[in-house]
């Protein structure tokens, strides 16, 4: 199964935001997309979860039109996961997990046994088991995108689709969201994801799609995209490069 843009050009009725793209993200890999603030991330994005329509082009899963699949259809095979937030109503963890099963229910419906097993088993695979009659309004910014990834698994979806998620978070939870990434590609989900950060798209990602002005800048293999050369083209901005003599790693900071 794969997740997929063709020839889109995306944006709003008033406004075009970008054009020209092709993306395509397969069951089983990361794709990290790069791009300065402006540059049409979140509207791609929001094209290929079907909550925008195409200007031109299509969006599509497994080959079918996102558009024209309805929305519980949509939350089976494809979640998302926004930036950390803080809602307005004190749900508790289960609770907010519990959502994630609106696709094979509905809002109103009472979870059932099934459902709860889903939602018990997503709680333990993130190690957050213990959260579950905590109230998600009490939690920290890293237990919080925990709790919304464990939401979006328990849609039971082939691919998740993540807005920027170690954004805010403290130097051991983005090593934990980044650690996650990797595990869930490593069980069969695609996983898709933007960042400012190019270190974590070296860290997780197979792929990336580089992206600005509403164009694809570059796309392909995470080292062979992700170099000097091509992220200063990217930010506009010099960028060093640092390297462990030892393992090989390199590192990028802003120059």
């Amino acid at each position: 199964m794969t997740l997929a843009g063709r020839a889109l050009a995306i944006g709003y009725r008033d406004r075009e935001v970008g054009r020209s793209l092709d993306v395509s993200l397969a069951e089983g890999e990361v794709l990290a997309l790069l791009g300065p603030n402006g540059s049409g991330k979140t509207t791609l994005l929001k094209t290929l979860l079907g909550l925008l329509k195409p200007l031109a082009g299509e969006a599509m899963i497994d080959g079918q039109p996102i558009t024209s699949l309805p929305a519980a259809a949509r939350a089976r095979r494809i979640a998302y996961v926004p930036q950390s937030h803080v809602p307005s109503f004190a749900f508790t963890v289960e609770t907010v997990v519990l959502m994630g099963r609106t696709a094979y229910g509905n809002l109103f419906s009472a979870p059932s046994a099934a459902d709860r097993a889903v939602a018990a088993r997503v709680l333990e695979r993130f190690g957050i088991t213990s959260l579950a009659a905590r109230p998600y309004t009490m939690l920290s910014g890293g237990e919080r995108q925990l709790v919304l990834l464990a939401r979006a698994l328990a849609q039971e979806p082939r691919f998740i689709v993540l807005d920027e998620p170690t954004a805010s978070l403290d130097f051991g939870n983005q090593g934990k969201v980044i650690r996650e990434m990797r595990a869930l590609a490593a069980s069969g989900h695609g996983v898709l994801f933007t960042t400012h950060d190019p270190n974590h798209a070296l860290r997780a990602a197979d792929r990336a799609f580089l992206m600005r002005g509403g164009l694809r800048l570059a796309e392909g293999k995470v080292r062979e995209v992700l170099t000097r050369a091509k992220l200063e083209s990217l930010y506009g901005t010099p960028v060093e490069t640092l390297t462990d003599d030892a393992t090989g790693i390199t590192a990028f900071l802003p120059g």
